[in-house]
């Protein structure tokens, strides 16, 4: 181990763990050589002592059962109907690892901690609101997931937009990252995913002197904020 890094040495000595977790345990001071807390690039001269003091990381309290206040609209032996509010995630991921629809429905209905990811067959982005149907039932998995697939199943979003829309349309453009701002979604990303919004406007208006618009959209592909990245691709 003489001349090696402290992270090369731990990824060799502890396979069954990720080089990432490992790196993550040495930044939260969990790893100590001769003692002392250090950084992943040591170099190891040969003969320290170096001590490993696992922790549990966030994605593992991801299945957690949390008491959230969930508005339930329909159940049967089959699925569940809920109406997520805007402000809630969905599924845990990085920065989110609680606090989740996910969690709530595995603490109202234990039982779905069965069912890949508990259920949930479909989502709806952190500040919109809606109706979402999560399965109870392997069966019902099945047979959503392939509704969704085969679209024989439909989904509505209600949106509004500043400016003046026409009556009706479709965007057909490429949902992908930013390539400047890996945060960012955006249209015409020549390595995104095609995608395709049908939209119709349903009423218009003002608020003070600028025109808004509410605008029924339909998806005919599911991306990440497809429908405000179509929109604001047409000046909305």
């Amino acid at each position: 181990m003489a001349g090696e890094r402290l992270d090369k040495v731990l990824a060799g000595s502890l396979p069954d763990y990720s080089r990432n977790r490992l790196k993550a345990w040495v930044e939260a001071g969990a790893v100590m050589v001769d003692g002392k807390v250090t950084k992943a690039r040591y170099l190891l001269m040969g003969g320290e002592s170096v001590k490993v003091f696992p922790r549990e990381m966030p994605e593992q309290f991801a299945l957690s059962p949390e008491d959230i206040s969930l508005d339930i609209v329909y159940e049967d032996e089959s699925i569940i109907v809920v109406n997520k509010p805007a402000g809630l995630v969905v599924h845990p991921a990085a920065g989110n690892w609680s606090g989740t629809l996910l969690n709530g429905f595995l603490f109202r209905y234990p039982e779905l901690k069965s069912l890949p990811r508990a259920g949930i067959v479909h989502r709806l982005d952190k500040d919109t609101s809606g109706l979402m149907v999560v399965a109870r039932t392997p069966h019902a998995q099945t047979s959503l997931v392939r509704q969704l697939q085969e679209r024989t199943v439909g989904r509505r979003y209600l949106a509004w937009v500043w400016g003046e829309p026409p009556s009706h349309g479709k965007v057909l453009a490429s949902v992908g990252r930013d390539q400047r701002n890996r945060l960012k979604m955006t249209a015409g990303s020549p390595q995104g995913k095609p995608a395709a919004t049908l939209f119709r406007r349903l009423a218009k208006g003002l608020v003070g002197e600028s025109a808004v618009a509410l605008l029924e959209c339909r998806l005919e592909t599911g991306r990440t904020h497809q429908i405000r990245v179509h929109l604001e691709s047409l000046g909305f």
